[in-house]
C-alpha cells in the first residue's frame, strides 16, 4: 500500500508538470482527488490493509492528499500569473473600467464537513464504506434488532416502496451488511444520505445525512468508545473540548448514551449558542447489541464492539454556526459564498 501511495504521488507530480493550461490541471485534480479518483479508491481498499497498519496507511494517505494539493496550488497560481502577464503584453485595457471577477466554485458545506470528519476516522484507521440508499426492510430494521411493531418504526414514519423495500431511515443498515460479510476485526465509518418522513423547518429535513460508526473485535469496552469519540470531538472542535454521556436507549445497542460536548463558543460558560447550559449534544452511541451481533453472524461471546451516529447537517450546523438548515439546501449563492 505504502508502495503505490508512492506511485500515485509520483504519477499525479509528473501530471501538473506536464500540464500547460488550467484545464489540464484540473483533470489531474479530478483523477487524483476526486470522489473516483486514485487516492479515493485507495481509502476504498483500506479493508485489505491489516488493521495495525490502517493508521499508519491513513496518515500517508493524508500525507499524499496534502503533498499533490500543495503542488497543484503552486502551479495552478503560477499559470495563472503567467497567464495574466502575457494577457498584459497582447491587450490595451482601460483602467477606467470596473474590473469583472471570476465567480471560482468550492465545495458545499456539508462536504467541507464531511471531509473533515473522514480525514479524522482515517487517521485512526477506519476504512469508509458505503451502501444503498433503497434498502430492505431486513437490513433497516430486523438486523438491527428493531422487528415488526416495534415503536421505533413509528418514530421514524419511513416512506416505503413496498413490504419489504424502504429508503433507509439510517446508514446502520451498511453497518449490518458489512457484519454480515467481513470477519472481524471491523473499524468502519458509513457516511450517506438518510430519508425519514420529517416536516421541513430550520433542524428538520424529510431528507439528510448522516455518518455511521462501527467497531467490533474481542475486547472491546465502553472505555474504547468513550476515548474514540473524546479524541473526535477535540479534533472537530478543538483541543479545549470536553465531553460528556448521558444515558439513552437505542434498539440495537446496550448500554446506549447520547454525547454532548462544551460549548466551543463560551468554553462551558453557557451562552446563547448552548442554550446557557455549556454543552451542546451532537450524536449517539452505545455498544453493539448481544442479539445484533447473532442476526449478523458474529458470535457476541467471542466479539464485542461499538457504534455512533451523527447528523453530517448537524455538525455542519455548529461547526459554521448556522441556524437554520434549510439555508444548506436552497443554493442561494451569497450563503455559500461565505465557506
Amino acid at each position: 500500500m505504502q508502495e503505490k501511495l508512492k506511485n500515485i504521488k509520483e504519477e499525479a507530480l509528473r501530471a501538473i508538470e506536464a500540464a500547460d493550461v488550467p484545464e489540464k490541471l484540473n483533470d489531474v485534480r479530478v483523477k487524483f482527488l476526486g470522489k473516483k479518483g486514485e487516492l479515493t479508491a485507495v481509502l476504498k481498499g483500506m479493508k485489505n490493509v491489516a488493521p495495525e497498519e490502517r493508521p499508519k496507511v491513513g496518515q500517508l494517505v493524508n500525507e499524499t492528499r496534502a503533498a499533490i494539493e500543495s503542488v497543484l496550488e503552486e502551479t495552478r497560481k503560477n499559470m495563472e500569473k503567467a497567464i495574466r502577464e502575457e494577457r498584459l503584453k497582447q491587450e490595451v485595457i482601460d483602467v477606467t473600467l470596473p474590473s469583472r471577477k471570476n465567480l471560482v466554485g468550492h465545495s458545499h458545506p456539508n462536504t467541507i464537513a464531511l471531509e473533515e470528519v473522514e480525514r479524522i476516522f482515517v487517521g485512526m484507521g477506519y476504512e469508509v464504506v458505503e451502501g444503498p440508499e433503497v434498502e430492505y426492510d431486513l437490513y433497516n430494521f430486523e438486523k438491527l434488532n428493531i422487528p415488526d411493531g416495534h415503536p421505533a418504526k413509528d418514530e421514524q414514519d419511513t416512506f416505503y416502496i413496498n413490504k419489504d423495500i424502504v429508503l433507509r431511515t439510517q446508514t446502520s443498515s451498511v453497518q449490518a451488511r458489512v457484519m454480515e460479510n467481513t470477519k472481524p476485526p471491523i473499524r468502519v465509518i458509513s457516511p450517506g444520505r438518510v430519508f425519514r418522513s420529517d416536516e421541513v423547518d430550520a433542524t428538520h429535513s424529510p431528507s439528510f445525512h448522516q455518518i455511521e460508526g462501527l467497531v467490533i473485535d474481542k475486547n472491546v469496552s465502553f472505555a474504547d468508545l468513550k476515548g474514540t469519540l473524546e479524541v473526535f470531538a477535540k479534533e472537530l472542535f478543538g483541543p479545549e473540548t470536553k465531553t460528556k454521556f448521558r444515558p439513552h436507549h437505542f434498539p440495537f445497542t446496550e448500554p446506549s448514551a447520547e454525547v454532548d460536548v462544551s460549548c466551543f463558543k463560551c468554553g462551558g460558560k453557557g451562552c446563547r449558542f448552548c442554550k446557557g447550559s455549556g454543552w451542546i449534544e451532537i450524536l449517539g452511541c452505545g455498544m453493539v447489541h448481544p442479539h445484533v451481533l447473532e442476526m449478523c453472524g458474529i458470535d457476541p461471546t467471542v466479539y464485542s464492539g461499538f457504534a455512533f451516529g451523527v447528523g453530517l447537517e448537524r455538525i455542519a450546523l455548529l461547526k459554521y454556526e448556522i441556524d437554520d438548515m434549510r439555508l444548506l439546501y436552497e443554493n442561494d449563492i451569497r450563503f455559500l459564498r461565505q465557506f
